[in-house]
């Protein structure tokens, strides 16, 4: 087929502009991505139904090939998650847990760093976090709105500077080939400017050693420390749900730490594996860590701790035949989100640059131009949120954006690219956690059991406050381009929010419901 009359021009961002925009209306991001990629593969097809058909087909099943390792890793981790649920050392870890948990403060610490533990991946990370720690923080006092906040916080925020994680893996995924580096490792020198997700978890650990709360969220806690009610006003609406269907397995806490130090180690095997550093040639960690094809690493470190756990757990007796047989299809039915966006977001991405060449057209565009370039960094921070927010997801967003980005620098790497690639990356994640369709929300409130509303509207005025420092972060970051813009604006967090301590420390505490199911 030839190249479209459309190719390289300001109608190959029409694609993505349809996807948002029927995101903000129909609030359902899958069949909104959907739609984007048929009209861009419409708009590539000149038109012709037919044409249209077979290049999506053809497009997504391209894309699927060339990503089928971050496929299989996710559902690794889909089966890893299920046969811990099976086994029960979820529940024995949190009876451990709980005899070492003495306050209020510390339940929460906790449950912060056991979501540094669970850095794998987001979905692995909301769901064993908050099924763990929900007892305990239920015994300190904790509203569930804060454990939802705290879980949420652990999960993108935690990924996306995680170097061992299927965000990573993800990340590199859209590095477009034009780029001469390898995607992993451009995610990996942007970890140090990723503004929003330290910052986030800056906040996260002051708030938490403050014992200080501000906004809706302040009310809750008011609620559940003064009145015990650590609902908020709802009531246990997952009263129905069996608090646990496995009260006679036999697991322990260690059979929950050591598949999850197996996949950390299996994957930087699998890493510095795929780097030749087994190669005999003299490559160094870090060289080979460097150079790693996270493709093909991570599969392989998800396969080694599957394989591990189902031997480990067959040999300590606490699963059966019938239980593993059954985490297979659970494990990938778990993942089905997951896999869907960024089966969607790979298909808008090819398309958007591949077949209307949107790159071409925006590299043209900031070609010789006299656009102020320190101001990209907090432009792409806020249009990236801005897309995140109507579309619900991070990967989406990326998918979207980040060849665009490259597109910008003519796909050479420097400084300032690195600091717009990061604030692509954070921008995702602040429009990810604001966004009232987002997946990781309606996970982490799930998993804490508490009405979705009451954790988006909680949470909301966190994630603006350190999305309103990460903005003069990265502007500052556009005119300095050094990452000790971060570590500034890190301390300056936690000068800020002692200050705000001082201040609502004698003002009154104002309860409001959020959720609708609640009668005044």
């Amino acid at each position: 087929m030839d190249v479209t009359p459309l190719y390289g021009t300001i109608w190959a961002l029409f694609p993505p502009i349809v996807a948002i925009l029927l995101a903000l209306l129909t609030k359902e991001v899958y069949s909104s991505l959907f739609i984007g990629i048929l009209v861009g593969s419409l708009m590539y097809a000149n038109f012709d139904i037919v044409g249209m058909m077979e290049h999506t087909i053809s497009m997504i099943s391209s894309r699927l090939g060339e990503n089928g390792g971050i496929i299989i890793f996710l559902i690794c981790l889909g089966i890893i998650v299920c046969l811990m649920q099976a086994s029960g050392c979820s529940k024995a870890f949190g009876k451990w847990a709980a005899g070492i948990i003495k306050t209020k403060r510390s339940s929460l610490i906790f449950t912060s760093l056991l979501g540094l533990f669970f850095c794998i991946d987001d979905y692995f990370n909301s769901l064993t976090t908050a099924n763990i720690m929900r007892p305990i923080t239920d015994q300190h006092k904790v509203s569930r709105a804060r454990l939802a906040y705290n879980v949420d916080c652990t999960a993108a925020p935690i990924c996306i500077i995680a170097p061992i994680s299927s965000w990573a893996a993800a990340v590199a995924s859209y590095v477009p080939p034009e780029v001469e580096a390898d995607g992993y490792a451009l995610f990996l020198r942007a970890i140090p400017f990723n503004m929003y997700a330290i910052l986030t978890l800056t906040m996260l650990f002051t708030l938490a050693a403050l014992k200080f709360d501000f906004g809706p969220m302040r009310g809750y806690e008011y609620l559940a420390e003064k009145k015990g009610d650590i609902y908020g006003g709802t009531g246990d609406m997952y009263a129905n749900i069996a608090a646990d269907q496995n009260e006679d397995a036999p697991g322990k806490a260690l059979d929950m730490i050591l598949p999850v130090v197996v996949l950390i180690l299996g994957c930087v095997f699998g890493l510095i594996y795929t780097g030749d550093f087994f190669a005999g040639e003299g490559v160094g960690f870090i060289e080979a860590f460097s150079a790693c094809d996270a493709y093909m690493g991570l599969p392989i470190g998800g396969l080694i701790a599957l394989v591990f756990t189902v031997l480990y757990y067959f040999l300590r007796r606490i699963i059966n035949m019938k239980q593993f047989i059954q985490s297979i299809p659970d494990g990938a039915v778990a993942m089905t989100p997951a896999l869907f966006i960024l089966t969607l977001s790979w298909g808008i991405e090819g398309i958007c640059r591949e077949s209307l060449g949107a790159s071409v057209f925006v590299e043209n565009a900031f070609e010789n131009t006299s656009f102020p370039m320190w101001l990209l960094p907090p432009i792409l921070y806020l249009l990236d949120a801005f897309v995140s927010f109507a579309t619900g997801t991070s990967w989406g967003t990326f998918g979207i954006l980040i060849p665009i980005t490259f597109a910008i620098f003519s796909y050479q790497v420097n400084d300032l690219s690195m600091i717009c690639l990061s604030a692509t990356l954070a921008g995702a994640v602040t429009g990810d956690h604001c966004s009232p369709i987002s997946e990781t929300a309606i996970m982490s409130s799930t998993a804490a059991q508490v009405d979705f509303m009451t954790h988006v509207m909680t949470q909301l005025p966190y994630a603006l406050f350190v999305a309103f420092f990460s903005v003069i972060g990265f502007t500052l970051m556009g005119v300095f381009q050094h990452w000790i813009v971060t570590v500034i604006m890190m301390a300056v967090i936690v000068l800020v929010l002692c200050g705000m301590k001082k201040i609502y420390k004698n003002k009154p505490v104002q309860v409001k419901y959020v959720s609708k199911n609640v009668k005044q």
